[in-house]
């Protein structure tokens, strides 16, 4: 697992670039234009269960959704932050992207550390130090657990009809 580190107030345009917001609607391309005007090289070396850490008021800028769907799909397990963006944290839960904020855990950990998150017991081990972050509401973990709002919508509803 990779650790990208970014600092405060990275907003939704360096996450993902306005120049696609209409242009680009396939989450898969998306994800080739994720944090392309921050990190130009994240793209080329992102893995599956990579994690971003960040400062204050990640996400902030526009209402855009692509911002966390970009990050979702290029393979990121999860964002720890010292805090978000109201409107990128809520599009986070509805993409199914991991969106945890987390002061200590985030000014803890470096792009060397070795970090698991515990979502169960809502703490995070920083390079064999637990930290607590506050509790995922039950409804966000069956939201986030099923890849999205939309899709965990279409389960739970086709299972009704069953």
């Amino acid at each position: 697992m990779r650790i990208f580190k970014y600092g405060d107030d990275v907003n939704t345009d360096v996450i993902f670039p306005g120049k696609y917001t209409y242009t680009i609607s396939d989450p898969e391309e998306m994800a080739q234009h994720a944090l392309e005007d921050l990190d130009p090289e994240f793209v080329k070396i992102v893995e599956p269960g990579d994690i971003i850490v960040a400062g204050k008021n990640f996400g902030c800028g526009s209402s855009r959704e692509q911002a966390a769907t970009c990050i979702k799909y290029s393979g990121v397990a999860a964002v720890i932050a010292k805090s978000f963006s109201r409107i990128f944290f809520r599009n986070c839960i509805n993409s199914g992207l991991l969106a945890v904020e987390c002061p200590a855990a985030a000014d803890r950990i470096t792009k060397e550390s070795s970090v698991t998150i515990d979502r169960e017991r809502n703490r995070i081990q920083v390079d064999g130090e637990w930290i607590d972050f506050p509790p995922i509401p039950e409804a966000v973990r069956y939201i986030i657990d099923g890849g999205g709002l939309i899709p965990y919508l279409r389960k739970k509803f086709s299972e009704k009809k069953s």
